[in-house]
Protein backbone atom coordinates (compact mmCIF):
# COMPACT_ATOMS: atom_id res chain seq x y z
CA UNK A 1 0.00 0.00 0.00
CA UNK A 2 1.40 3.85 -0.96
CA UNK A 3 2.20 5.93 2.01
CA UNK A 4 -0.45 9.06 2.07
CA UNK A 5 2.85 11.45 1.64
CA UNK A 6 3.88 9.43 -1.76
CA UNK A 7 3.97 11.88 -4.31
CA UNK A 8 3.12 11.49 -8.29
CA UNK A 9 5.44 13.46 -10.81
CA UNK A 10 3.51 16.42 -12.07
CA UNK A 11 4.64 17.55 -15.85
CA UNK A 12 3.83 21.64 -15.83
CA UNK A 13 2.10 21.70 -19.25
CA UNK A 14 0.80 25.25 -19.62
CA UNK A 15 0.52 28.30 -17.08
CA UNK A 16 -2.36 30.85 -17.66
CA UNK A 17 -1.99 34.12 -15.97
CA UNK A 18 -4.75 35.52 -14.34
CA UNK A 19 -4.13 38.67 -12.93
CA UNK A 20 -0.41 39.82 -11.33
CA UNK A 21 -0.30 37.84 -8.39
CA UNK A 22 -2.78 34.63 -9.87
CA UNK A 23 -1.91 31.50 -12.25
CA UNK A 24 -3.71 28.93 -13.43
CA UNK A 25 -1.07 25.49 -13.69
CA UNK A 26 -2.10 22.46 -16.00
CA UNK A 27 -0.65 19.61 -14.98
CA UNK A 28 0.22 16.22 -16.55
CA UNK A 29 0.21 13.43 -13.69
CA UNK A 30 0.39 9.48 -15.03
CA UNK A 31 -2.56 7.65 -12.97
CA UNK A 32 -3.94 9.96 -10.95
CA UNK A 33 -6.95 9.21 -8.86
CA UNK A 34 -10.42 10.04 -9.89
CA UNK A 35 -11.55 13.94 -7.99
CA UNK A 36 -14.87 15.46 -7.45
CA UNK A 37 -15.33 18.93 -6.91
CA UNK A 38 -14.01 20.94 -4.03
CA UNK A 39 -11.23 18.32 -3.20
CA UNK A 40 -7.67 19.82 -3.33
CA UNK A 41 -4.16 18.35 -3.83
CA UNK A 42 -0.86 18.52 -2.09
CA UNK A 43 1.53 20.60 -4.61
CA UNK A 44 5.34 20.23 -3.38
CA UNK A 45 8.00 22.18 -5.38
CA UNK A 46 11.13 20.44 -4.68
CA UNK A 47 13.54 21.80 -1.72
CA UNK A 48 10.99 24.17 -1.07
CA UNK A 49 7.99 22.65 0.57
CA UNK A 50 4.56 22.18 -0.08
CA UNK A 51 0.94 23.75 -0.56
CA UNK A 52 -2.49 22.96 -0.48
CA UNK A 53 -4.54 23.89 -3.44
CA UNK A 54 -8.06 23.25 -4.78
CA UNK A 55 -8.64 21.18 -8.03
CA UNK A 56 -10.21 24.36 -10.56
CA UNK A 57 -11.27 22.41 -13.15
CA UNK A 58 -12.80 18.74 -14.38
CA UNK A 59 -10.82 18.08 -16.65
CA UNK A 60 -8.44 14.67 -16.33
CA UNK A 61 -6.05 14.79 -18.98
CA UNK A 62 -4.65 18.04 -17.07
CA UNK A 63 -5.23 18.24 -13.56
CA UNK A 64 -5.37 21.85 -13.51
CA UNK A 65 -5.07 24.58 -10.29
CA UNK A 66 -4.96 28.05 -9.84
CA UNK A 67 -2.81 29.53 -7.79
CA UNK A 68 -2.44 32.90 -5.98
CA UNK A 69 1.30 34.21 -4.91
CA UNK A 70 1.55 33.98 -1.05
CA UNK A 71 4.09 32.92 0.46
CA UNK A 72 7.33 31.03 -0.31
CA UNK A 73 6.22 28.29 -1.64
CA UNK A 74 4.19 30.13 -4.31
CA UNK A 75 7.13 32.13 -4.90
CA UNK A 76 8.80 29.28 -6.37
CA UNK A 77 6.15 28.01 -8.33
CA UNK A 78 6.14 30.99 -10.14
CA UNK A 79 9.85 30.71 -10.94
CA UNK A 80 9.14 27.62 -12.82
CA UNK A 81 8.16 27.25 -16.64
CA UNK A 82 6.35 25.19 -18.31
CA UNK A 83 8.23 21.48 -18.90
CA UNK A 84 9.23 21.68 -15.32
CA UNK A 85 8.28 19.40 -13.09
CA UNK A 86 6.94 19.58 -9.40
CA UNK A 87 5.55 17.03 -7.27
CA UNK A 88 1.76 16.22 -6.91
CA UNK A 89 -0.51 14.02 -4.17
CA UNK A 90 -3.93 14.06 -3.59
CA UNK A 91 -6.87 14.08 -4.17
CA UNK A 92 -8.12 15.57 -0.33
CA UNK A 93 -10.83 16.16 1.01
CA UNK A 94 -14.92 16.40 1.02
CA UNK A 95 -16.26 17.37 -2.01
CA UNK A 96 -19.82 19.63 -3.09
CA UNK A 97 -22.62 17.06 -2.80
CA UNK A 98 -23.54 17.96 -6.29
CA UNK A 99 -24.94 14.27 -7.89
CA UNK A 100 -27.44 14.62 -5.09
CA UNK A 101 -28.36 18.26 -6.45
CA UNK A 102 -30.56 17.03 -9.51
CA UNK A 103 -33.76 18.31 -9.96
CA UNK A 104 -32.85 21.23 -7.80
CA UNK A 105 -32.16 24.59 -7.99
CA UNK A 106 -28.25 25.92 -7.62
CA UNK A 107 -27.05 29.29 -6.40
CA UNK A 108 -23.25 29.17 -6.41
CA UNK A 109 -21.75 32.26 -4.31
CA UNK A 110 -17.44 32.77 -4.91
CA UNK A 111 -15.46 35.25 -3.96
CA UNK A 112 -11.95 36.44 -4.79
CA UNK A 113 -9.75 32.88 -5.50
CA UNK A 114 -12.90 31.23 -3.87
CA UNK A 115 -14.65 30.81 -7.81
CA UNK A 116 -11.44 28.03 -8.29
CA UNK A 117 -13.05 25.68 -6.11
CA UNK A 118 -16.74 26.58 -7.71
CA UNK A 119 -15.55 25.98 -11.29
CA UNK A 120 -15.67 22.44 -11.08
CA UNK A 121 -19.38 22.59 -9.87
CA UNK A 122 -19.75 24.90 -12.80
CA UNK A 123 -18.58 22.91 -15.20
CA UNK A 124 -20.56 19.80 -13.67
CA UNK A 125 -23.37 20.97 -13.78
CA UNK A 126 -22.88 22.28 -17.86
CA UNK A 127 -22.03 19.20 -18.79
CA UNK A 128 -25.42 17.82 -17.01
CA UNK A 129 -27.54 21.06 -17.43
CA UNK A 130 -30.90 19.47 -17.98
CA UNK A 131 -30.58 17.77 -14.83
CA UNK A 132 -31.18 21.01 -12.76
CA UNK A 133 -33.39 23.78 -12.72
CA UNK A 134 -32.15 27.36 -12.39
CA UNK A 135 -28.48 27.76 -11.47
CA UNK A 136 -26.90 31.12 -10.44
CA UNK A 137 -23.59 32.33 -10.39
CA UNK A 138 -22.89 34.96 -7.62
CA UNK A 139 -19.24 36.25 -8.41
CA UNK A 140 -17.51 38.62 -6.02
CA UNK A 141 -13.93 40.36 -6.10
CA UNK A 142 -12.11 43.29 -4.70
CA UNK A 143 -11.52 45.06 -8.22
CA UNK A 144 -11.91 44.01 -11.34
CA UNK A 145 -8.56 42.39 -12.60
CA UNK A 146 -9.68 40.39 -9.77
CA UNK A 147 -12.33 37.98 -11.27
CA UNK A 148 -11.07 35.11 -12.58
CA UNK A 149 -11.78 33.25 -15.69
CA UNK A 150 -12.93 36.05 -17.47
CA UNK A 151 -13.08 33.82 -20.48
CA UNK A 152 -15.27 31.56 -19.49
CA UNK A 153 -17.89 34.35 -18.96
CA UNK A 154 -19.45 34.57 -22.29
CA UNK A 155 -19.97 30.55 -22.59
CA UNK A 156 -21.20 30.37 -18.36
CA UNK A 157 -23.54 33.23 -19.17
CA UNK A 158 -25.52 31.01 -22.30
CA UNK A 159 -26.70 28.61 -19.83
CA UNK A 160 -27.04 30.29 -16.44
CA UNK A 161 -27.17 33.17 -14.79
CA UNK A 162 -23.98 34.71 -14.02
CA UNK A 163 -24.08 37.54 -12.10
CA UNK A 164 -20.58 39.81 -11.06
CA UNK A 165 -19.48 42.31 -8.97
CA UNK A 166 -16.62 44.39 -7.46
CA UNK A 167 -15.81 46.19 -4.19
CA UNK A 168 -13.75 48.79 -5.99
CA UNK A 169 -14.60 49.67 -9.59
CA UNK A 170 -11.30 50.34 -11.65
CA UNK A 171 -11.10 51.63 -15.61
CA UNK A 172 -14.12 51.18 -17.94
CA UNK A 173 -15.82 49.07 -15.43
CA UNK A 174 -19.51 49.18 -15.15
CA UNK A 175 -20.90 46.78 -13.70
CA UNK A 176 -22.35 46.25 -10.44
CA UNK A 177 -20.69 47.36 -6.93
CA UNK A 178 -20.58 45.92 -3.97
CA UNK A 179 -20.61 42.93 -1.46
CA UNK A 180 -21.49 39.66 -3.49
CA UNK A 181 -24.47 39.22 -0.97
CA UNK A 182 -26.23 42.58 -2.92
CA UNK A 183 -26.69 40.24 -5.95
CA UNK A 184 -29.46 37.80 -4.20
CA UNK A 185 -31.66 40.72 -5.37
CA UNK A 186 -31.49 39.70 -8.98
CA UNK A 187 -32.06 35.82 -7.73
CA UNK A 188 -35.70 34.24 -7.60
CA UNK A 189 -35.00 31.64 -5.63
CA UNK A 190 -37.45 28.92 -4.11
CA UNK A 191 -35.92 28.14 -0.85
CA UNK A 192 -37.83 24.43 -0.55
CA UNK A 193 -36.15 23.22 -3.80
CA UNK A 194 -32.84 25.39 -3.84
CA UNK A 195 -29.26 24.15 -2.59
CA UNK A 196 -26.71 27.44 -1.94
CA UNK A 197 -22.91 26.63 -2.32
CA UNK A 198 -20.31 28.77 -1.43
CA UNK A 199 -16.59 29.78 -1.00
CA UNK A 200 -14.59 32.67 -0.35
CA UNK A 201 -13.47 34.83 3.13
CA UNK A 202 -14.44 33.46 6.04
CA UNK A 203 -16.66 36.45 6.64
CA UNK A 204 -18.10 36.65 3.18
CA UNK A 205 -19.79 33.03 3.53
CA UNK A 206 -21.19 34.54 7.21
CA UNK A 207 -23.00 36.91 5.45
CA UNK A 208 -23.91 34.45 2.62
CA UNK A 209 -24.97 32.02 4.87
CA UNK A 210 -27.41 34.18 6.83
CA UNK A 211 -29.02 35.60 3.45
CA UNK A 212 -29.93 32.12 2.71
CA UNK A 213 -31.42 31.18 5.72
CA UNK A 214 -33.41 34.47 5.73
CA UNK A 215 -34.44 33.83 2.30
CA UNK A 216 -35.66 30.05 3.73
CA UNK A 217 -32.86 27.71 2.44
CA UNK A 218 -32.84 25.12 5.12
CA UNK A 219 -29.13 24.83 7.20
CA UNK A 220 -28.52 20.98 5.40
CA UNK A 221 -28.77 22.13 2.02
CA UNK A 222 -26.02 25.35 2.44
CA UNK A 223 -22.78 23.95 1.66
CA UNK A 224 -19.53 25.82 2.50
CA UNK A 225 -15.96 25.38 1.65
CA UNK A 226 -13.51 26.40 4.58
CA UNK A 227 -10.08 27.23 3.47
CA UNK A 228 -7.55 26.93 6.27
CA UNK A 229 -3.67 26.17 5.60
CA UNK A 230 -3.07 22.75 5.91
CA UNK A 231 0.38 21.24 5.90
CA UNK A 232 -0.17 16.98 5.99
CA UNK A 233 -3.51 16.74 4.31
CA UNK A 234 -4.37 13.31 6.23
CA UNK A 235 -5.53 14.62 9.93
CA UNK A 236 -2.05 13.58 11.83
CA UNK A 237 -0.14 17.64 12.08
CA UNK A 238 -3.02 18.90 13.48
CA UNK A 239 -2.78 22.04 11.84
CA UNK A 240 -6.14 22.46 10.25
CA UNK A 241 -8.03 21.80 13.32
CA UNK A 242 -11.46 23.76 13.52
CA UNK A 243 -13.44 23.10 16.77
CA UNK A 244 -13.94 19.40 16.48
CA UNK A 245 -13.02 18.92 13.13
CA UNK A 246 -10.21 18.66 10.95
CA UNK A 247 -10.57 20.21 7.53
CA UNK A 248 -8.25 17.92 5.54
CA UNK A 249 -10.17 14.59 6.11
CA UNK A 250 -13.73 16.18 7.23
CA UNK A 251 -13.50 19.26 5.01
CA UNK A 252 -12.87 21.51 3.12
CA UNK A 253 -16.77 21.32 1.80
CA UNK A 254 -19.03 20.96 4.86
CA UNK A 255 -22.86 21.69 5.09
CA UNK A 256 -23.95 24.34 7.31
CA UNK A 257 -25.65 22.22 9.94
CA UNK A 258 -22.71 20.08 10.38
CA UNK A 259 -20.48 23.44 11.12
CA UNK A 260 -23.36 25.77 12.70
CA UNK A 261 -21.95 26.13 16.34
CA UNK A 262 -18.46 26.90 15.58
CA UNK A 263 -18.64 28.87 12.24
CA UNK A 264 -17.49 32.21 12.57
CA UNK A 265 -16.12 31.44 15.85
CA UNK A 266 -13.23 33.83 15.91
CA UNK A 267 -10.03 32.65 17.05
CA UNK A 268 -11.43 28.94 16.93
Amino acid sequence: MDSPFSLKKALIRDMVVENENTRRFLLEVEDFPDFKPGQFNMLYVYAQGEVPISISSLRSDLIEHTVRLVGEVTEDLFLLKEGDVIGIRGPYGTHFPIEKCRGKDVVLVAGGLGLADIKPVVEFILENRRDFGEVYLLVGAKNPSGLLYREEYKSWDKRLKLLLTVDKPEGNWQGNVGVVTELFRFVELKPEKTVGMMCGPEVMMLFTVKKFLDLGVSEENIYLSMERHMKCAVGTCGHCQFGYTFLCKEGPVFSYSRIKPIFGVKEL
